[in-house]
């Protein structure tokens, strides 16, 4: 048998399974999440309830493919076992290499297709499931008051503008803004009924009311049906978009980045979702081979059950590390980064360590 020919075979076999786990994993989301909310549809026409589970999955088999990748690899090399093809590759002086390159690079593969999929598809895909929830099922309003509602603040320098509504390309509506002092006193407040961008730092105020609080003076008032004022927000940095960071595309997600530093909003959430986008994926490939150093351990059975259990059991432990580090980073007690790629390193690490000790022959791991 040659390298090639061994290659492909090993890489058709962990296909096949990573496309039958993916199926597999997929139909249960989808069947457990509907029983759960079985009474909340049944008043609603199948054609809303379809829309809203063909978005679910696309959301879902992002989610879904790093667990599939690694369940994948513990199945394939359950299966060679059993079938005593690993005695074979042993007896024919195959290395370790023989399964980590058709297997790895397929794992890589399928994780870069798994980052474009999230870009194209998925940020499309999950701000939909938000909308049909909130307009077809009267539904998921938490996450539209947390991520959808108009940003009102915006801090930048001694100004500080609160909106009532709108956004910087059609205009704000109920606009107040302060302009404040080295020692934090009011200096002075505009209020007016909208503010709409002309150019560069220049805005028009239209029924504006402008009240002056000098320090050694009375309170001045002046009314005027429009006005133009340069203001230290240039609509570049008010272009503050709502939606959740993780359904962003990437271009998105920095200008959100950017803007918000620029007028004193969080970014915590932002940077984590871009870095998460990277991670996740990547993290699903050091899972994949963290399986595959276990499943060729010397002694180890090809028992297809086995395997499963320690793919679960790692995909378990890859979460809560994700959802202890969002926690943490979320907090203030991790860098953000530190947060989106530990789980990544703790596995990458551990399959390196597996890796190395069964470098040579498959028959010469320790």
């Amino acid at each position: 048998m040659t390298s090639r020919t061994l290659s492909l075979y090993v890489l058709r076999l962990y296909l096949t399974y990573f496309l039958a786990m993916l199926a597999i994993v997929l139909a249960v989301f989808v069947v457990a999440d509907f029983s759960d909310r079985v009474k909340l549809f049944m008043a609603h026409s199948l054609a809303d309830v379809a829309q809203m589970y063909w978005n679910k999955s696309l959301v879902a088999l992002l989610q879904l493919g790093p667990p599939s990748m690694m369940l994948a690899a513990g199945a394939a090399i359950a299966t060679l076992s059993k079938r005593g093809e690993i005695t074979a590759m042993r007896a024919l002086t195959f290395g370790p290499g023989a399964l980590y390159l058709p297997i790895g690079g397929a794992a890589l593969l399928a994780s870069g297709l798994l980052l474009a999929f999230d870009e194209t598809v998925v940020t499309h895909a999950g701000a939909r499931v938000d909308d049909l929830a909130v307009t077809r099922f009267n539904s998921g309003w938490n996450a539209w008051y947390t991520y959808y509602r108009p940003t009102q603040w915006f801090r930048r320098g001694d100004e500080v503008l609160h909106v009532s509504g709108g956004d910087a390309r059609r205009g704000f509506e109920g606009v107040s803004i302060f302009k404040l002092s080295d020692d934090f006193r009011l200096v002075s407040r505009i209020d007016a009924e909208r503010m709409t961008w002309l150019t560069g730092d220049e805005w028009e105020l239209s029924a504006a009311r402008i009240r002056r609080f000098p320090a050694d003076a009375d309170v001045t008032l002046e009314e005027l049906p429009t006005t133009k004022i340069a203001l230290g927000f240039p609509r570049k940095v008010l272009v503050v978009q709502s939606g959740r960071p993780e359904y962003l595309p990437r271009a998105a997600l920095l200008e959100q980045i950017r803007a918000r530093r620029e007028v004193g909003q969080p970014v915590e959430k932002h940077l984590l979702a871009l870095h998460n986008r990277y991670a996740y994926p990547l993290t699903g490939l050091a899972a994949t081979l963290l399986v595959l150093g276990l499943g060729l351990r010397p002694g180890r059975q090809g028992q297809l059950t086995s395997a499963l259990v320690e793919g679960f059991a790692i995909a378990v432990a890859m979460w809560a590390m994700m959802v202890v580090g969002k926690g943490l980073a979320l907090a203030g007690h991790l860098p953000i980064a530190a947060a989106a790629w530990i789980p990544f390193g703790m596995l990458a690490l551990v399959a390196a360590a597996l890796g190395l000790k069964r470098t040579g022959l498959l028959g010469q791991g320790g």
